[in-house]
């Protein structure tokens, strides 16, 4: 069961929040602000934080900074009633992974909470599991049903982040930025000719498919 860490000075929001939360079976410990927070930490495995901005003491930005400073890299979702870009901005400078503005739609809430969690489980285990199909980051290969295949870096690091984030568009340009780096010669339409060799290489696997979205990019689409 995955524990998450409700930060908030206001005691009805706190209380409001772990209701929701353990009705979806997460396990839920509270802090009122910032340096409660941090010792909550110290004495409990915690799989995420959901983290309000304005508290006394110790802030969320001030906590958020101080947890990245530290190298911890525990999933932080901020919710703040502040709506300027600017304070969004800020939260994602300190190192917050996703920002949400009150009021809260508590649904949106707990979808933003499930991706953060498979997201940091994928980057801890550095692997992703789609039915029968394995993506093994360290070995670079792909397996399923017991037949392994070791992909070329550049066609594994595109399908491996293809398939992080499942129904997500990315740009060529994107793609290229991040697996090939910003400062390549290379055009964007090798990641045109990797999509290709991918998806000749994985033809008739039920378990994903790579899709064309015309006019922006591509996307992984999961289907199990």
């Amino acid at each position: 069961m995955f524990q998450i860490l409700v930060v908030d000075d206001d005691r009805n929001t706190r209380m409001l929040l772990k209701a929701v939360l353990e009705a979806e079976n997460y396990s839920v410990l509270t802090a009122s602000d910032g340096v409660q927070a941090l010792q909550v930490l110290d004495e409990n495995h915690v799989d995420l934080v959901v983290l309000d901005v304005m508290m006394p003491n110790m802030d969320g930005y001030a906590f958020t900074k101080t947890l990245r400073e530290g190298n911890d890299n525990l999933p932080i979702l901020m919710i703040s009633a502040r709506q300027l870009p600017a304070d969004k901005k800020k939260g994602f400078l300190v190192g917050t992974d996703d920002y949400m503005t009150k009021p809260i739609d508590e649904e949106e809430m707990l979808l933003r909470i499930r991706a953060l969690l498979r997201r940091a489980r994928i980057a801890s285990e550095h692997r992703i599991v789609l039915g029968d199909v394995v993506l093994d980051y360290d070995s670079l290969t792909v397996t399923r049903k017991g037949e392994t295949q070791e992909l070329p870096q550049k066609e594994f690091m595109l399908l491996y982040k293809l398939l992080s984030y499942p129904g997500k568009i990315f740009t060529r340009i994107q793609l290229m930025d991040e697996i090939w780096g910003a400062d390549s010669e290379t055009g964007w339409e090798t990641v045109t000719v990797h999509i290709g060799r991918l998806r000749r290489r994985f033809e008739g696997w039920p378990e994903f498919e790579i899709v064309s979205v015309r006019g922006l990019g591509y996307k992984a689409v999961k289907k199990v």
